[in-house]
């Protein structure tokens, strides 16, 4: 016979994916706001990228999760590509368009920091997805939003680097607020959830892409505790396993939302996450939905529980 805690026991669906990287350019993007570091972004969007993110990929992933009904949907950074001035009001319509600011939480990436940009003309289009529950106005990280048992944590790895450079950091004042979070929720019995673009791990990018201070947040997840850290940056499908205070905690990135894929490139991915509280331990089962580029479709490609196993 089943518990009560079994019988009353509800999944929440959560959708996760990551580096949509919009297209096309608008016109305007390169020159309107000169900058060395945005020419040489568009060039190389113009001469190799926008063959690898096309919009339509991008369309048929947001249709997808739609159809799925999730409950909540995670999206971890790079939605637009070399921060254009003009890119960031037709990227927050494509946003709305996949969900709401109650629906969809945000986490930016560094091509949406690619180059300073004022915050009002760039990354204030996507503040209503960047905030905690029933705060407005200025962007402050990390926000927590709480979703039935499940509270989601959005950091901010996003900052201007210099040429050849697309690595990101917290720093120590978004790590202390990150550690306390994780702790007062974790007291309160949530599912913590923390988004972030770059991978949070040390050794999970290479240098010039890496978090700077990857070693502290691992140090921060260890000691607090997590159930779950979403990520991208790196356009792959990554399971990692971190060992945390209170057992296992999966370290989950997925490839970016565009990607047509070819013999070096993944093709664009999202993953469902299904929540469970069973048997007073969390179970979480991952399914993920790829592009497949002869069916021009997005079909199942694998689905299993989250097991360090």
């Amino acid at each position: 016979m089943k518990s009560t805690e079994d019988q009353n026991a509800v999944s929440f669906a959560l959708a996760h994916l990551s580096d949509v990287h919009l297209g096309p350019l608008p016109k305007g993007s390169i020159f309107g706001h000169f900058s060395g570091k945005r020419l040489i972004g568009a060039l190389s969007w113009h001469l190799r990228r926008k063959r690898m993110h096309l919009p339509e990929v991008a369309n048929a992933i947001r249709d997808d999760i739609l159809a799925a009904k999730p409950n909540h949907l995670a999206f971890t950074g790079d939605l637009v590509n070399i921060a254009g001035w003009n890119e960031f009001s037709p990227a927050a319509a494509w946003l709305k368009s996949l969900g709401s600011p109650t629906e969809l939480s945000m986490t930016p990436g560094n091509h949406d920091a690619y180059v300073h940009v004022p915050e009002e003309n760039g990354l204030a289009n996507f503040a209503p997805w960047m905030q905690s529950d029933k705060i407005a106005g200025d962007i402050a990280f990390p926000f927590v939003r709480l979703r039935r048992n499940v509270a989601i944590i959005g950091c901010n790895s996003a900052c201007p680097q210099p040429y050849r450079k697309a690595g990101g950091t917290l720093g120590s004042v978004q790590l202390r607020d990150i550690s306390n979070q994780l702790e007062m929720l974790g007291q309160q019995g949530f599912f913590r959830v923390l988004m972030i673009h770059h991978p949070p791990l040390p050794g999970l990018a290479i240098n010039r892409k890496a978090l700077t201070d990857a070693a502290a947040l691992q140090e921060v997840l260890v000691a607090r505790g997590c159930e779950l850290v979403l990520h991208g940056h790196n356009h792959q499908a990554m399971v990692n396993w971190l060992q945390t205070s209170i057992g296992p905690c999966p370290v989950v990135g997925v490839p970016s939302a565009s990607m047509a894929g070819d013999a070096k490139h993944q093709s664009a991915a999202w993953n469902l996450y299904n929540i469970r509280r069973h048997q007073n331990r969390w179970q979480v089962e991952m399914t993920t939905r790829q592009w497949n580029r002869q069916t021009a479709k997005v079909e199942t490609q694998s689905s299993a529980m989250l097991s360090p196993d």
